[in-house]
């Protein structure tokens, strides 16, 4: 299998390639877009991973040209990846580095942009992409988790043109709406077991907050209808041929309900055997990397 990676400069391409080059990947960073069908004949039958951006070719429009011209040749999948241009701008300013595209600018063009520039161009790659990664809220090791996730349920799901890759993710609306959702379901009109002293600090996957949780009918309802709903979207998705699909789950702290429903709906589907989610509690998961 070959895969693409693209993206804007300083949104973690070489973060996403060196994700892929410790799983096993054959690697090429900053390929000329010249070079790219001699590559793909060498590589054609090994796991390999190109990056593809405008340092390839300071000609946005042949390069784009070229990476659709050789994915209609074999079997690829394409990864772009993105940030918010905040993000990048305090990037580029703490490493000090001139950004590669300022050489197709005027001499006078600020960095703000440049970044426009570079972003309007490789928007077509964007729409091409099967996932779409935004690294605005990502570190490092968040966002190499997910490249592994994306490679691994891709080569799950190789031999299905129909195949449609799920994650669930729950979350907290204090710290922002998840960029890489598809849909965001708000469950704040919830019971929040945040104001129950002994339950406070646990959190949707333990025993206690699930109990709490049982003890509500709405609970319960609002899970029905969020199946129902998957059930009646589900081969709508598919009829699309969109690959992948994210419903972020969200609570006030995004540590009990967003949790907890997130667990349910993946068993659920697991067990329905329409989808075998990746689960991604982006809270948590903070908080298990700071320890």
């Amino acid at each position: 299998m070959l895969l693409m990676i693209s993206g804007l400069s300083g949104a973690g391409k070489s973060t996403a390639l060196h994700a892929l080059e410790d799983l096993g990947f054959f690697c090429t960073d900053n390929l000329p877009a010249a070079m790219l069908p001699t590559w793909v004949e060498h590589v054609r039958h090994e796991h390999a991973a190109v990056c593809m951006d405008i340092r390839s070719s300071m000609e946005p429009d042949s390069l784009i040209e070229m990476l659709a011209t050789v994915r209609k040749q074999g079997e690829w999948s394409m990864l772009f990846m993105d940030a918010s241009s905040e993000v990048l701008q305090r990037r580029f300013s703490t490493l000090r580095r001139k950004h590669p595209f300022s050489s197709q600018q005027a001499e006078d063009a600020s960095l703000e942009a440049v970044l426009v520039a570079e972003r309007e161009a490789l928007s077509p790659l964007k729409d091409m992409a099967d996932l779409v990664l935004d690294s605005t809220a990502l570190n490092p090791y968040e966002l190499a988790d997910l490249v592994e996730s994306f490679w691994r349920e891709r080569s799950m799901n190789i031999d299905d043109e129909n195949s449609l890759s799920c994650s669930l993710m729950s979350f907290s609306y204090q710290r922002g709406l998840p960029s890489e959702a598809d849909m965001v379901i708000d469950l704040r009109f919830l019971p929040n077991p945040h104001y129950k002293p002994l339950l406070a600090r646990q959190t949707g996957q333990d025993e206690a907050v699930r109990e709490f949780f049982d003890g509500y009918p709405e609970v319960a309802e609002a899970e029905e209808k969020l199946r129902q709903w998957l059930l009646f979207v589900w081969p709508k998705l598919k009829r699309e041929r969109k690959r992948y699909f994210t419903l972020a789950i969200g609570c006030s702290g995004g540590r009990h309900r967003s949790v907890y429903m997130v667990e349910r709906l993946a068993a659920w589907m697991a067990q329905k055997k329409f989808a075998v989610p990746m689960v991604r509690h982006r809270e948590l998961d903070r908080v298990a990397k700071k320890d």
